[in-house]
């Protein structure tokens, strides 16, 4: 009796290991991060990292001196005070990272006429060059000193690999005639394969909405908090950061309390920082050229193809894994470049203060009709 019970307990100890391995089979790297007892550490799934090589500029960095760009070129309005050598040298740079081979230069410009805006790419690219500026300008809580490029994102395509638009559930999603599922228990690659809203971007980062999930008493009051429906679509938008930084909850968050921000991770203030920011590109950037793009690049109800956090992460808590690009290209870092509409939003709280913060309303989360 005591060998079959121990022959039982290990094919079920050995059944568990199988099941929970299930989850998500390789090998793990695992780091601590905090004191010994407290949870702090970091499980990274090796199999998932990807490699993210970072391309040489074409040539030396010229320096800024000599006629600007828009004394030599027609039609310049965004890098026209950049001298044209350095306007020469990113625009070579900016062919590597996005135009198909095949067509070079003439992905964006008419070759007769370089000057005209009829190709629709080269008003696109303007928009975007505003915006990369205005990241490395304005958003350094998030990004810091390492700053963006183009191929933060592109990284040699025309379009991210990792872009999101309002769509409906998977298709392989069985169609239920007695229930409706609320836009979740549909797995999804978006929210890790898990039972929550498998659109936490249209809300979150398409949208002004606060993230909340945690009310301040234990009861019902006069002003309800938030619902079950929010708090796990919002749970949905952790588990894209997750997936798509491959950390776990505790990169940012101490699960003694996940909503105090004495108890948090640095980090936590940099996903504060860089959920408004993506808000920003999606809403005051790349929604802005709904009118431009064409049919083939937006999602199936017509919206515009957008970022989230795996658009630059891609697998890697920092994108490119921490390597700067920006100081090769000093013409994004954008000495020249308007003032946004808006200034960016500070929090009311950090990780060095025990009240919550008070976030800006500005948030999103909608259902990816690629990538994730």
């Amino acid at each position: 009796m005591i060998r079959v019970a121990t022959i039982t307990k290990a094919a079920l100890a050995g059944s568990l290991m199988l099941v929970l391995a299930g989850c998500e089979i390789g090998p793990k790297k695992i780091e601590q991060t905090g004191f010994r007892g407290t949870g702090g550490d970091q499980i990274t799934a090796v199999n998932r990292l990807v490699d993210q090589p970072v391309p040489a500029p074409p040539y030396d960095t010229p320096d800024d001196s000599g006629p600007r760009a828009s004394e030599t070129y027609q039609n310049v309005k965004v890098l026209n005070n950049v001298s044209t050598e350095q306007f020469n040298h990113l625009m070579a740079a900016i062919t590597t990272w996005i135009a198909p081979p095949e067509q070079g230069c003439n992905y964006c410009h008419n070759p007769e006429n370089m000057a005209s805006d009829e190709v629709y790419t080269k008003v696109v690219a303007r928009r975007m060059l505003q915006m990369t500026i205005n990241i490395n300008q304005n958003w350094k809580p998030h990004v810091k000193e390492t700053g963006v490029t183009c191929y933060t994102c592109h990284k040699g395509n025309a379009v991210p690999k990792n872009v999101w638009a309002m769509a409906d559930a998977p298709a392989s999603t069985p169609i239920r005639t007695m229930s409706n599922k609320h836009g979740q228990n549909t797995p999804a690659a978006t929210v890790a394969f898990t039972s929550l809203p498998y659109d936490p971007f249209t809300t979150y980062l398409g949208a002004k909405n606060n993230i909340r999930v945690q009310s301040a008493s234990a009861l019902r009051g006069p002003t309800p908090g938030p619902s079950i429906a929010k708090t796990e679509k919002t749970y949905a938008l952790m588990m894209h950061m997750s997936s798509a930084l491959n950390v776990n909850c505790t990169f940012c968050h101490n699960t003694d309390s996940f909503a105090s921000w004495s108890n948090s991770r640095p980090q936590r203030t940099g996903a504060w920082y860089g959920i408004r920011m993506v808000g920003e590109i999606n809403n005051k950037y790349i929604a802005s050229l709904a009118s431009v793009f064409p049919a083939n690049r937006k999602g199936p109800y017509g919206d515009v193809l957008k970022a989230n956090c795996t658009t630059c992460h891609q697998g890697l808590n920092k994108p490119l894994g921490g390597v700067s690009m920006v100081k090769d290209y000093p013409a994004l870092m954008g000495t020249t470049a308007p003032a946004p509409a808006t200034a960016v939003p500070l929090p009311a709280a950090t990780p060095t203060v025990s009240a919550p913060v008070t976030a800006a309303a500005d948030g999103n989360v909608a259902a990816p009709a690629s990538g994730q």
